[in-house]
């Protein structure tokens, strides 16, 4: 896919994809996985970058999505948010299906189970720590912690089960479903931290996966910044920045309430 250079903005919020000047790609961390399909698939797209204000998205962006969604694309039929479905509709309109286990195809159910894995399982789990981390609540014997934590460990553990017998998650073959859920263990670790020295086949397929072109060519242009080294270790990265910036703001905010 050969794409214009992203326009940086701060520490990139949103993303627009467009194919032949007809649409566009807005974008988040989320983003990523929409941005690495259009590589993979060779696509011409247009890509805009949106500034985090500090964490969340910007008033701009949620003049395109009214809860300020992203990744949302946008072609001549219209605008769709919701990254799955930005997925599935890229690979389905402009791809020809590609990356898709079709039905009656060998291995369709364990890939229609990985890729709704990463947002009906996998996602859901990570956010629980992170919310938890946020509000400030990391004793490990509190009990939400600890329901929170071995939930993460028993979602991980079946997902380094998988792998230790197959390359990627829906066999031999990359698909749609680790586009779907490489994100969910390398940049989503900025927010909800955790160590991953313990999932050992989970550590090699994200290797796998971020060896190729499409990927190293998506993370450049969405996100060249981004320590991908970092990324990729057991240990997890560095904790995003818009983190503080936010708790300082919420901080300061309160002061001028008490002084209103």
């Amino acid at each position: 896919m050969d794409a214009p250079a992203p326009e940086r903005r701060d520490e990139g919020y949103g993303q627009t994809f467009a194919r032949d000047r007809s649409a566009g790609l807005h974008s988040g961390v989320m983003s990523e996985r929409v941005v690495w399909l259009c590589e993979e698939l060779g696509l011409k797209y247009e890509l805009i970058n949106y500034g985090r204000s500090p964490l969340f998205a910007p008033t701009v962006y949620k003049q395109m999505h009214v809860l300020g969604a992203a990744p949302v694309i946008e072609d001549e039929n219209g605008r769709l948010a919701e990254s799955a479905a930005c997925v599935e509709y890229i690979a389905q309109v402009y791809g020809n299906g590609r990356f898709f286990v079709k039905p009656g195809e060998k291995g369709y159910s364990e890939f229609l189970y990985w890729f709704h894995h990463a947002n009906g399982t996998l996602m859901p789990a990570l956010m629980r720590l992170y919310s938890l981390q946020g509000a400030g609540v990391s004793d490990p014997e509190n009990p939400a912690v600890k329901r929170s934590a071995e939930r993460v460990d028993a979602v991980l553990s079946a997902m380094d089960a998988k792998l230790s017998g197959t390359q990627y998650l829906a066999g031999d073959e990359f698909t749609a479903a680790d586009i779907m859920s490489l994100v969910c263990v390398t940049t989503i670790r900025q927010f909800a931290q955790m160590d991953l020295k313990s999932y050992p086949d989970v550590l090699k397929w994200m290797r796998l996966c971020s060896e190729r072109e499409g990927y190293r060519r998506a993370m450049a242009k969405g996100d060249p910044e981004m320590d991908l080294e970092a990324q990729l270790g057991a240990r997890s990265p560095p904790q995003f920045a818009g983190i503080d910036k936010a708790k300082a703001k919420a901080v300061e905010e309160k002061q001028w309430r008490s002084k209103a």
